[in-house]
């Protein structure tokens, strides 16, 4: 494709851990940045959707940072860009913005670097696979890290599951999150997460939501999230209940994620998520799990 061309990309918001999958698996969801890119005489973003006044800063934006570290001969970019994901609600936007940047590079820079390399490039500089894997493959994502090797696996990419975002109203900033965590888990915690990891992946790749409220017990992060992302504990009692498979953790919060019957009434969810948390304002997103294909995702290799 001729690098002078303009660059369409849509990325998903995504959801890391779900619970006892710590910085292991990453849920997409059909929230995205979507970008046009073309070449130009000076850097220029117009933005629109939540939060515009950030999206559209030329300094301190990931985006351009990326871009600019990975192509610093590169050509000055104009950038249209439509944001639908929450920032600093652990839903995903630097693993979206890394890899936008990464994408921009590797074609106005010239890189040709392989869609395996844009998807190790971008992990690297999150420095963990989870939501960046998830962002590149959608679906549920499973991903290791060594060094700069990333091995995943994708699937769920068609359940029907309903998704619900209870977003605060003030962000968390990942550092301060993983500055929560202590440094040492004991054995029984270890053996716990690994049991309900496996449900976990069990009831994505089996369509049995069922499985989800066990599934989704963790010992190893949200404990020690929960004092700074009070949504948590108090939606955590309505897993399984009233069409909801699962309460957790958007990634690192503040954000919680409800897993739920598609059958379920959506206003009644929504009711019910209001009522628990005592705040009849709270802002809730419905959306469903992202499965790319070529009119969805284009990454223009």
């Amino acid at each position: 494709m001729n690098p002078a061309e303009p660059l369409h990309l849509r990325l998903p918001a995504t959801s890391a851990n779900l619970g006892p999958g710590f910085d292991a698996l990453g849920l997409a969801m059909s929230l995205f940045l979507e970008i046009e890119a073309s070449v130009s005489a000076d850097f220029h973003i117009e933005a629109s959707g939540r939060s515009p006044e950030l999206v559209a800063r030329l300094e301190d934006n990931l985006i351009l940072e990326t871009y600019r570290s990975l192509a610093p001969a590169g050509p000055p970019l104009h950038l249209k860009i439509q944001n639908e994901i929450p920032l600093g609600m652990g839903c995903g936007s630097s693993a979206a913005a890394l890899l936008a940047g990464v994408h921009l590079a590797n074609r106005f820079g010239r890189l040709n670097l392989s869609p395996q390399e844009v998807l190790e490039e971008a992990c690297v500089r999150e420095g963990h696979p989870d939501n960046v894997a998830a962002c590149f493959h959608g679906g549920l994502t499973v991903s290791s890290m060594q060094g700069r090797e990333v091995t995943t696996a994708t699937f769920g990419q068609n359940l029907a599951w309903r998704l619900l975002l209870a977003l605060p109203p003030a962000s968390l900033a990942t550092s301060e999150a993983r500055a929560l965590l202590p440094g040492s888990y004991s054995r029984a915690d270890a053996v716990e997460n690994i049991q309900a990891t496996a449900l976990l992946v069990s009831a994505f790749a089996l369509n049995r939501p069922e499985l989800l409220r066990q599934g989704t017990r963790d010992r190893l992060h949200q404990p020690y999230r929960s004092a700074a992302c009070p949504l948590l504990p108090a939606l955590l009692p309505l897993a399984g209940t009233d069409g909801i498979y699962s309460v957790t953790l958007s990634g690192a919060g503040p954000s919680v994620l409800l897993l739920a019957d598609p059958a379920a009434s959506s206003a009644e969810l929504i009711a019910s998520i209001r009522h628990t948390t005592g705040n009849p304002e709270l802002e809730v997103v419905e959306t469903t799990i992202f499965a790319p294909n070529a009119e969805q995702f284009n990454p223009a290799w």
